[in-house]
């Protein structure tokens, strides 16, 4: 819960809330989670996968108060691809982009200090059966200016795959949220991202954690009207809210604490892939969001579900 630090105002309190918020890391148990979203890919199987908030957690004793830590306690991206290829799923890391990358002083059980750093990825991940000819990733240019100096940065990431004959443009991001400096950092990083996709003609997805709410959030609605569909809102199967936002900071929270649907899949450029008449082919299901997705502990994957989005296309194959 990087919110707390950026909140407490009193630097000298900043070693107790990193120490806090570093024995609730450790609770968390990255390990056994990362088995559980790996249960949920390998089960789905996607083409791709997109990730936001892939962290890379670095440790330094005795602390030096220095953006230098290099011991590894805790790298969530390359533990999930461990855990795939144990369940016979492989898939690659085909492109990753580097956000915020901010390192703070822990206070100690014996009153020392350790530094934590923490670096934050958005990160694409392609089955390994899967053709890549083309990656691509940056940071937006619009941040948040946090205390001390930091910089809060978001950003995007982008593959080009081909399936069936067919060249497929998906980008996956994660925005700032809309509570962040009255949502104008988020409409700035929006703007940027409908620049990005001008002009292409390709079925494109755009994939992740856009911190607008479907149907009442003002980006949800500036990418509707750039043309994107919503998947879940075109998914077949009976009404549901699919909420994917959030689990307790402690991921131990019943299933009724998911109360938004932030967490997007839009498709663009479908058209003429789908059939002519008829419901659009589009399949869509929330995971990690029944008390059965829970790890043996009683943890949830994630703060946030999934969303798993399928769709057929008759006129390649798949």
């Amino acid at each position: 819960d990087v919110d707390r630090v950026i909140e407490t105002s009193d630097p000298n309190q900043i070693p107790f809330v990193v120490g806090e918020l570093w024995e609730l890391l450790l609770a968390n148990d990255y390990g056994e989670r990362a088995r559980a979203m790996a249960r949920e890919i390998a089960t789905a199987r996607p083409h791709v996968v997109g990730l936001q908030e892939g962290s890379v957690f670095r440790t330094q004793s005795p602390a030096d108060f220095q953006l230098n830590a290099t011991d590894v306690a805790i790298d969530f991206i390359p533990t999930l691809l461990t855990e795939l290829a144990a369940l016979g799923e492989p898939y690659e890391l085909v492109v990753q982009v580097q956000d915020t990358d901010v390192e703070l002083p822990r206070l100690n059980s014996d009153f020392t200090l350790t530094d934590v750093r923490l670096t934050d990825y958005d990160a694409i991940l392609v089955r390994s059966d899967v053709r890549v000819t083309d990656v691509s990733g940056d940071n937006y240019d619009a941040f948040v200016q946090g205390p001390g100096g930091l910089q809060i940065l978001r950003g995007w990431t982008s593959v080009d795959v081909e399936l069936g004959g067919e060249s497929f443009r998906i980008l996956n991001t994660h925005l700032e949220p809309v509570e962040t400096a009255g949502g104008v950092i988020q409409a700035q990083q929006a703007d940027e991202l409908v620049a990005l996709l001008a002009g292409e003609s390709r079925p494109t997805v755009v994939l992740g954690d856009l911190n607008t709410e479907s149907g009442t959030g003002s980006i949800f609605q500036q990418l509707v009207g750039e043309g994107f569909l919503d998947a879940w809102d075109l998914r077949e199967g009976p009404p549901a809210t699919g909420f994917t936002c959030c689990h307790a900071k402690d991921l131990s929270s019943d299933a009724e604490s998911l109360h938004k649907r932030i967490d997007h899949v839009l498709l663009r450029n479908f058209d003429s892939m789908w059939p002519p008449s008829g419901p659009i082919p589009v399949r869509a299901e929330i995971v990690g969001d029944q008390p059965s997705d829970k790890t043996t502990s009683g943890l949830w994957p994630s703060d946030h579900a999934g969303m798993v989005v399928r769709t057929v296309l008759p006129n390649l194959g798949n």
